[in-house]
């Protein structure tokens, strides 16, 4: 069973959090760290293993307990400055750590703009090291007609950087003749 860890770092976006849970086929174990910014409730559909930030000895905290990839949306500047600088105080930025580390897929979805100096650096430092910068960015060409939609885009997106199977948009085919 392939195993993914789903963080949630910032209020703003949070719901992105939530969405991608729901969409994740149910052979994924699903491990949730709920932070203090975000007030995502675990949906009871899956068997989400609920972790609390704090809970630094939490499983998914060691590199001995295997987890295929990790990804948290949204991702705040705060937390993606201390995953680029090797700061582990609480269990999202431990198991991300553990993620580098490792050498396991690890994908952060930044979601404030614009985007500093500071905030590119770290986004460029993260991503020399194999973690996936992949903010929630609007995709025009694909012909989303709604918000819904255009979510169903992103988290297409993020799930093919997972290696997830789906089909929540229409891939592109070239030009017709």
């Amino acid at each position: 069973m392939k195993k993914i860890v789903i963080a949630s770092s910032g209020a703003s976006g949070a719901d992105f959090a939530q969405k991608v849970m729901k969409r994740l086929p149910s052979s994924i174990e699903v491990h949730f760290i709920k932070t203090d910014n975000s007030d995502i409730v675990a949906d009871k559909e899956h068997d989400i293993i609920l972790h609390e930030n704090a809970d630094i000895a939490a499983s998914i905290a060691s590199g001995s307990f295997k987890v295929d990839a990790m990804m948290i949306t949204p991702c705040s500047m705060n937390t993606l400055a201390k995953i680029a600088c090797g700061i582990a105080d609480n269990l999202v930025t431990r198991a991300a750590s553990v993620m580098i580390k490792e050498r396991r897929t690890l994908l952060l979805a930044p979601r404030e703009m614009p985007f500093s100096a500071i905030a590119l650096e770290n986004m460029l430092k993260l991503s020399r090291l194999g973690v996936i910068i992949a903010p929630p960015v609007m995709a025009y060409y694909s012909n989303q007609e709604s918000l819904e939609e255009m979510e169903s885009f992103i988290i297409g997106k993020w799930f093919d950087l997972l290696g997830i199977e789906h089909n929540f948009y229409k891939r592109w085919e070239g030009e017709k003749q």
